[in-house]
Protein backbone atom coordinates (compact mmCIF):
# COMPACT_ATOMS: atom_id res chain seq x y z
CA UNK A 1 0.00 0.00 0.00
CA UNK A 2 1.45 2.98 -1.13
CA UNK A 3 2.33 5.86 1.63
CA UNK A 4 0.54 8.90 1.99
CA UNK A 5 2.35 12.01 3.54
CA UNK A 6 -0.43 13.91 4.22
CA UNK A 7 -2.36 10.91 6.24
CA UNK A 8 0.67 10.32 8.06
CA UNK A 9 0.94 13.93 9.56
CA UNK A 10 -3.10 13.88 9.66
CA UNK A 11 -3.46 16.65 7.49
CA UNK A 12 -5.84 17.95 4.41
CA UNK A 13 -4.20 18.35 0.90
CA UNK A 14 -4.49 22.29 1.19
CA UNK A 15 -3.10 22.09 4.75
CA UNK A 16 -0.89 25.56 4.91
CA UNK A 17 2.50 25.20 5.94
CA UNK A 18 1.92 26.26 9.67
CA UNK A 19 -0.51 23.76 9.78
CA UNK A 20 1.90 21.10 8.80
CA UNK A 21 4.53 22.63 11.22
CA UNK A 22 1.80 22.05 14.02
CA UNK A 23 0.58 18.74 13.00
CA UNK A 24 4.52 17.47 12.64
CA UNK A 25 5.08 18.85 16.31
CA UNK A 26 2.46 17.27 17.99
CA UNK A 27 3.41 14.05 16.09
CA UNK A 28 6.78 14.10 16.89
CA UNK A 29 6.43 14.61 20.05
CA UNK A 30 3.58 11.95 20.62
CA UNK A 31 6.10 9.24 18.92
CA UNK A 32 9.62 10.20 19.59
CA UNK A 33 10.91 6.64 20.78
CA UNK A 34 12.17 8.41 24.26
CA UNK A 35 9.08 9.25 25.35
CA UNK A 36 6.56 7.28 23.46
CA UNK A 37 5.68 3.35 25.51
CA UNK A 38 3.94 2.16 22.01
CA UNK A 39 6.09 -0.14 20.37
CA UNK A 40 5.80 1.30 16.65
CA UNK A 41 7.09 4.86 18.18
CA UNK A 42 10.79 4.37 16.44
CA UNK A 43 9.02 3.49 12.68
CA UNK A 44 6.76 5.94 13.25
CA UNK A 45 8.57 8.45 14.12
CA UNK A 46 11.14 8.34 10.94
CA UNK A 47 7.88 8.25 9.08
CA UNK A 48 6.44 11.86 10.50
CA UNK A 49 9.85 13.06 9.40
CA UNK A 50 10.06 11.96 6.05
CA UNK A 51 6.83 13.14 5.61
CA UNK A 52 7.28 16.60 7.36
CA UNK A 53 10.40 17.16 4.99
CA UNK A 54 8.82 16.48 1.79
CA UNK A 55 5.64 18.66 2.86
CA UNK A 56 7.89 21.03 4.69
CA UNK A 57 9.83 22.12 1.42
CA UNK A 58 7.20 23.67 -1.04
CA UNK A 59 9.17 22.88 -4.09
CA UNK A 60 9.36 18.71 -2.82
CA UNK A 61 5.36 18.93 -2.20
CA UNK A 62 4.54 20.79 -5.53
CA UNK A 63 6.52 17.52 -7.11
CA UNK A 64 5.16 15.21 -4.64
CA UNK A 65 1.42 16.39 -5.37
CA UNK A 66 2.17 16.04 -9.33
CA UNK A 67 3.53 12.94 -9.31
CA UNK A 68 2.08 10.79 -6.42
CA UNK A 69 4.35 8.68 -4.03
CA UNK A 70 5.01 6.09 -5.77
CA UNK A 71 7.09 8.58 -9.06
CA UNK A 72 8.25 11.04 -6.38
CA UNK A 73 10.22 7.96 -4.25
CA UNK A 74 11.23 6.87 -7.44
CA UNK A 75 12.81 10.10 -8.40
CA UNK A 76 14.14 10.55 -5.37
CA UNK A 77 16.42 7.32 -5.15
CA UNK A 78 19.90 8.44 -6.04
CA UNK A 79 19.80 11.56 -4.31
CA UNK A 80 20.00 13.00 -1.07
CA UNK A 81 15.92 11.37 -0.78
CA UNK A 82 13.11 13.09 1.09
CA UNK A 83 14.67 12.50 4.13
CA UNK A 84 15.97 15.88 5.31
CA UNK A 85 16.30 14.18 9.11
CA UNK A 86 18.71 12.15 8.50
CA UNK A 87 22.04 12.29 10.42
CA UNK A 88 19.54 13.56 13.60
CA UNK A 89 19.89 11.23 16.56
CA UNK A 90 17.34 12.03 19.05
CA UNK A 91 18.17 9.22 21.71
CA UNK A 92 19.65 12.47 23.77
CA UNK A 93 16.76 13.75 24.37
CA UNK A 94 15.33 12.73 28.45
CA UNK A 95 11.48 12.25 28.87
CA UNK A 96 11.44 15.34 30.76
CA UNK A 97 12.82 17.87 27.59
CA UNK A 98 10.23 20.42 26.69
CA UNK A 99 10.07 19.68 23.04
CA UNK A 100 8.21 23.36 22.17
CA UNK A 101 11.93 24.73 23.40
CA UNK A 102 14.35 22.75 21.40
CA UNK A 103 12.21 22.82 18.34
CA UNK A 104 12.11 26.39 18.43
CA UNK A 105 16.23 26.11 19.69
CA UNK A 106 17.53 24.45 17.15
CA UNK A 107 15.44 25.34 13.92
CA UNK A 108 14.65 28.87 15.06
CA UNK A 109 10.78 28.78 14.32
CA UNK A 110 11.29 29.05 10.58
CA UNK A 111 9.84 25.66 8.90
CA UNK A 112 11.78 26.58 5.75
CA UNK A 113 14.51 26.05 7.88
CA UNK A 114 14.33 22.66 8.59
CA UNK A 115 12.98 21.08 5.70
CA UNK A 116 13.81 23.58 2.59
CA UNK A 117 17.40 23.74 1.06
CA UNK A 118 16.67 26.85 -0.21
CA UNK A 119 19.74 29.16 -1.15
CA UNK A 120 19.63 31.91 1.13
CA UNK A 121 20.04 35.53 -0.56
CA UNK A 122 22.58 37.64 0.43
CA UNK A 123 21.34 41.07 1.36
CA UNK A 124 23.73 44.41 2.00
CA UNK A 125 23.42 46.25 5.20
CA UNK A 126 21.54 48.86 5.94
CA UNK A 127 23.11 52.13 6.66
CA UNK A 128 21.80 55.21 8.95
CA UNK A 129 21.92 58.98 8.10
CA UNK A 130 20.35 62.00 11.28
CA UNK A 131 19.06 64.68 9.82
CA UNK A 132 17.76 67.75 11.84
CA UNK A 133 15.37 70.41 10.21
CA UNK A 134 13.44 73.08 11.07
CA UNK A 135 9.56 73.41 12.02
CA UNK A 136 8.89 75.04 8.50
CA UNK A 137 10.79 72.16 6.64
CA UNK A 138 9.04 69.68 8.55
CA UNK A 139 5.38 71.52 7.90
CA UNK A 140 5.93 72.59 4.52
CA UNK A 141 8.70 69.66 3.31
CA UNK A 142 11.75 70.10 2.10
CA UNK A 143 14.45 68.62 -0.12
CA UNK A 144 17.91 68.00 1.15
CA UNK A 145 21.29 67.06 -0.14
CA UNK A 146 23.18 64.34 1.90
CA UNK A 147 26.61 62.88 1.16
CA UNK A 148 27.48 59.39 2.88
CA UNK A 149 29.76 56.92 2.70
CA UNK A 150 29.39 53.45 1.87
CA UNK A 151 30.50 50.27 0.50
CA UNK A 152 28.98 50.39 -3.62
CA UNK A 153 29.20 47.63 -6.03
CA UNK A 154 32.48 47.80 -8.61
CA UNK A 155 32.04 49.45 -11.40
CA UNK A 156 34.67 47.46 -13.16
CA UNK A 157 33.30 44.36 -12.44
CA UNK A 158 29.80 45.10 -11.80
CA UNK A 159 29.87 43.61 -8.68
CA UNK A 160 31.12 40.37 -9.80
CA UNK A 161 34.51 40.55 -8.49
CA UNK A 162 35.90 39.71 -11.68
CA UNK A 163 36.09 37.47 -14.68
CA UNK A 164 35.63 33.77 -15.36
CA UNK A 165 33.12 33.25 -13.24
CA UNK A 166 32.95 29.17 -11.87
CA UNK A 167 30.97 27.25 -9.79
CA UNK A 168 31.88 26.62 -6.18
CA UNK A 169 34.09 23.60 -6.27
CA UNK A 170 32.66 23.27 -2.69
CA UNK A 171 29.12 23.37 -2.79
CA UNK A 172 28.76 22.27 -6.22
CA UNK A 173 26.97 25.24 -7.37
CA UNK A 174 23.82 24.90 -4.74
CA UNK A 175 25.30 27.82 -2.42
CA UNK A 176 24.71 25.87 0.82
CA UNK A 177 26.55 23.35 2.31
CA UNK A 178 25.73 20.46 5.04
CA UNK A 179 27.23 20.21 8.73
CA UNK A 180 26.77 17.83 11.64
CA UNK A 181 27.35 19.27 14.96
CA UNK A 182 27.54 17.60 18.41
CA UNK A 183 25.20 18.69 20.57
CA UNK A 184 24.08 17.86 24.28
CA UNK A 185 20.88 16.49 22.57
CA UNK A 186 22.84 14.31 19.99
CA UNK A 187 24.15 14.43 16.39
CA UNK A 188 22.20 17.09 14.55
CA UNK A 189 22.80 18.05 10.73
CA UNK A 190 22.42 22.03 9.83
CA UNK A 191 22.81 23.42 6.10
CA UNK A 192 24.17 27.06 6.06
CA UNK A 193 25.35 29.13 3.24
CA UNK A 194 28.86 27.86 1.99
CA UNK A 195 32.05 29.49 3.23
CA UNK A 196 33.73 29.38 0.07
CA UNK A 197 31.45 31.53 -2.22
CA UNK A 198 29.21 32.95 0.54
CA UNK A 199 26.02 31.61 -1.09
CA UNK A 200 26.51 32.53 -4.07
CA UNK A 201 27.12 29.37 -5.57
CA UNK A 202 30.00 30.61 -7.81
CA UNK A 203 33.43 31.95 -7.63
CA UNK A 204 35.76 34.04 -9.41
CA UNK A 205 38.42 32.39 -11.49
CA UNK A 206 40.40 36.02 -12.40
CA UNK A 207 40.01 38.85 -9.11
CA UNK A 208 39.02 42.25 -10.46
CA UNK A 209 42.38 44.74 -9.63
CA UNK A 210 40.15 47.18 -7.94
CA UNK A 211 37.62 45.31 -5.94
CA UNK A 212 40.01 42.58 -5.24
CA UNK A 213 37.30 40.19 -5.95
CA UNK A 214 35.26 41.18 -3.42
CA UNK A 215 32.78 43.23 -5.85
CA UNK A 216 32.13 46.35 -3.34
CA UNK A 217 34.22 49.65 -3.19
CA UNK A 218 34.14 52.37 -0.56
CA UNK A 219 32.75 55.53 -2.06
CA UNK A 220 31.58 58.58 -0.88
CA UNK A 221 27.98 59.20 -3.18
CA UNK A 222 25.30 62.24 -2.88
CA UNK A 223 21.65 61.91 -2.85
CA UNK A 224 19.15 64.26 -2.90
CA UNK A 225 16.63 63.43 0.01
CA UNK A 226 13.13 64.73 -0.40
CA UNK A 227 11.46 65.34 3.24
CA UNK A 228 7.57 64.70 2.49
CA UNK A 229 5.37 68.17 4.33
CA UNK A 230 3.86 66.51 7.89
CA UNK A 231 7.20 64.49 9.34
CA UNK A 232 7.81 65.21 13.05
CA UNK A 233 10.46 64.46 15.58
CA UNK A 234 11.62 60.72 15.17
CA UNK A 235 9.92 59.94 12.00
CA UNK A 236 12.28 57.89 9.81
CA UNK A 237 12.54 58.06 5.98
CA UNK A 238 13.67 54.78 3.90
CA UNK A 239 15.72 55.50 0.96
CA UNK A 240 15.97 51.80 -1.12
CA UNK A 241 19.24 50.27 -2.55
CA UNK A 242 21.04 53.05 -1.00
CA UNK A 243 22.70 51.04 2.18
CA UNK A 244 25.58 48.71 2.22
CA UNK A 245 26.37 46.44 -0.91
CA UNK A 246 27.58 43.14 -0.71
CA UNK A 247 28.23 42.59 -4.53
CA UNK A 248 28.09 39.34 -6.70
CA UNK A 249 24.42 40.18 -7.50
CA UNK A 250 23.14 40.55 -3.45
CA UNK A 251 20.62 42.99 -3.14
CA UNK A 252 21.91 46.07 -1.06
CA UNK A 253 20.95 47.49 1.99
CA UNK A 254 18.41 50.20 2.65
CA UNK A 255 18.98 53.85 4.07
CA UNK A 256 17.49 55.04 6.81
CA UNK A 257 17.15 59.05 7.45
CA UNK A 258 16.45 59.81 11.14
CA UNK A 259 14.80 63.12 11.16
CA UNK A 260 14.84 65.54 14.11
CA UNK A 261 13.02 68.74 14.00
CA UNK A 262 14.65 71.73 15.85
CA UNK A 263 12.63 73.47 18.30
CA UNK A 264 11.30 76.87 17.09
CA UNK A 265 11.37 80.03 18.51
CA UNK A 266 7.59 81.03 18.33
CA UNK A 267 5.71 78.02 17.70
CA UNK A 268 5.40 75.14 19.31
CA UNK A 269 3.97 71.61 17.92
CA UNK A 270 0.91 69.51 19.40
CA UNK A 271 0.00 66.51 17.14
CA UNK A 272 -0.88 68.34 13.79
CA UNK A 273 -1.43 71.95 15.14
CA UNK A 274 1.04 74.37 16.45
CA UNK A 275 0.49 76.96 19.34
CA UNK A 276 1.86 80.33 19.61
CA UNK A 277 1.39 83.23 22.45
CA UNK A 278 0.52 85.98 21.67
CA UNK A 279 0.59 89.16 23.79
CA UNK A 280 -2.21 91.72 23.96
CA UNK A 281 -2.69 94.77 25.57
CA UNK A 282 -4.71 95.48 28.77
CA UNK A 283 -6.94 97.60 25.89
CA UNK A 284 -6.91 95.17 23.42
CA UNK A 285 -8.49 93.05 25.49
CA UNK A 286 -11.16 95.04 27.15
CA UNK A 287 -12.41 97.10 23.69
CA UNK A 288 -11.38 93.95 21.40
CA UNK A 289 -8.92 94.38 17.78
CA UNK A 290 -7.68 92.83 14.98
CA UNK A 291 -4.42 91.69 15.07
CA UNK A 292 -1.78 90.25 12.98
CA UNK A 293 -0.24 87.09 14.25
CA UNK A 294 2.89 84.86 12.09
CA UNK A 295 2.08 81.97 10.92
CA UNK A 296 4.51 79.22 9.54
CA UNK A 297 3.53 80.22 5.72
CA UNK A 298 3.28 83.89 6.69
CA UNK A 299 1.12 86.40 8.45
CA UNK A 300 -2.82 86.09 9.25
CA UNK A 301 -5.13 88.63 11.02
CA UNK A 302 -6.70 87.33 14.21
CA UNK A 303 -9.98 89.30 15.67
CA UNK A 304 -9.60 89.58 19.12
CA UNK A 305 -13.00 89.95 20.88
CA UNK A 306 -13.86 92.82 24.23
CA UNK A 307 -13.54 91.09 26.95
CA UNK A 308 -11.38 88.45 26.05
CA UNK A 309 -9.40 87.09 29.18
CA UNK A 310 -5.76 85.68 29.40
CA UNK A 311 -4.83 82.15 28.26
CA UNK A 312 -7.75 82.54 25.81
CA UNK A 313 -7.09 80.11 22.61
CA UNK A 314 -8.73 81.47 19.48
CA UNK A 315 -7.87 78.71 16.51
CA UNK A 316 -6.92 79.44 13.27
CA UNK A 317 -7.91 76.85 10.71
CA UNK A 318 -5.52 74.77 8.58
CA UNK A 319 -2.59 76.89 9.78
CA UNK A 320 -0.61 74.06 11.10
CA UNK A 321 1.03 71.22 10.03
CA UNK A 322 -0.13 68.49 6.93
CA UNK A 323 -1.25 65.32 7.97
CA UNK A 324 1.52 63.03 6.93
CA UNK A 325 0.52 60.84 4.29
CA UNK A 326 -2.96 61.70 4.28
CA UNK A 327 -5.33 64.92 3.46
CA UNK A 328 -6.14 68.14 5.46
CA UNK A 329 -3.66 70.28 7.70
CA UNK A 330 -4.06 70.76 11.30
CA UNK A 331 -4.95 74.25 13.11
CA UNK A 332 -2.38 77.04 14.60
CA UNK A 333 -4.12 77.64 18.04
CA UNK A 334 -3.26 81.48 19.41
CA UNK A 335 -2.83 81.73 23.37
CA UNK A 336 -3.31 85.32 24.14
CA UNK A 337 -1.05 86.68 27.44
CA UNK A 338 -2.32 90.07 28.76
CA UNK A 339 0.46 92.24 29.42
CA UNK A 340 -0.02 94.31 32.57
CA UNK A 341 2.08 97.46 32.19
CA UNK A 342 5.36 97.10 34.54
CA UNK A 343 6.15 101.40 34.47
CA UNK A 344 2.71 104.24 34.96
CA UNK A 345 2.90 107.71 34.88
CA UNK A 346 1.44 109.53 37.88
CA UNK A 347 -1.39 110.30 35.39
CA UNK A 348 -1.74 107.18 34.10
CA UNK A 349 -1.86 105.46 37.80
CA UNK A 350 -4.52 108.16 38.97
CA UNK A 351 -6.70 107.30 36.06
CA UNK A 352 -6.56 103.59 36.95
CA UNK A 353 -6.98 104.01 40.67
CA UNK A 354 -10.07 106.28 39.60
CA UNK A 355 -10.81 103.45 37.03
CA UNK A 356 -10.69 100.95 39.74
CA UNK A 357 -13.00 102.73 42.28
CA UNK A 358 -15.52 103.41 39.57
CA UNK A 359 -15.69 99.17 38.78
CA UNK A 360 -15.92 98.88 42.72
CA UNK A 361 -12.42 97.23 43.00
CA UNK A 362 -9.96 98.46 45.99
CA UNK A 363 -6.89 99.58 45.84
CA UNK A 364 -5.38 96.46 47.91
CA UNK A 365 -6.08 94.00 45.45
CA UNK A 366 -4.93 91.17 48.57
CA UNK A 367 -7.92 92.29 50.68
CA UNK A 368 -10.39 92.07 47.81
CA UNK A 369 -8.75 88.43 46.83
CA UNK A 370 -9.79 87.13 50.20
CA UNK A 371 -13.41 88.45 49.83
CA UNK A 372 -13.97 86.63 46.68
CA UNK A 373 -12.13 83.42 47.91
CA UNK A 374 -13.40 83.51 51.80
CA UNK A 375 -16.42 81.05 50.62
CA UNK A 376 -14.01 78.51 49.63
CA UNK A 377 -11.39 78.37 52.25
CA UNK A 378 -14.32 77.28 55.23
Amino acid sequence: MAKDYYEMLGVGRTATREEIKKAYKRLAKEYHPDLSKRQDAEQRFKEINEAATVLGDEEKRRNYDAMGHEAFASAQKGGAGPGGFQGYDFSGFGPNMDFDQIFESFFGGGFGDIFGTRRTRRRGTDLRYDLTITLKEAALGTKRRITIRKRSECGACHGKGGKRLETCPTCHGTGYVRRQQRTPFGLFLTTGSCPDCGGDGTVVGEECPLCHGSGTVMERKELELQVPAGVDDGSRLRVAGEGEAVGKGARPGDLYVFITVAPHELFQRQGNDILLEAPISFFQAVFGDDIEVPTLEGRARLKILPGTQSGTLFRLREKGIPVLSGRGKGDQLVRVQVVTPKRLTRKQEALLRDLGEEFGEAASPQKGLFDKLKGHLR
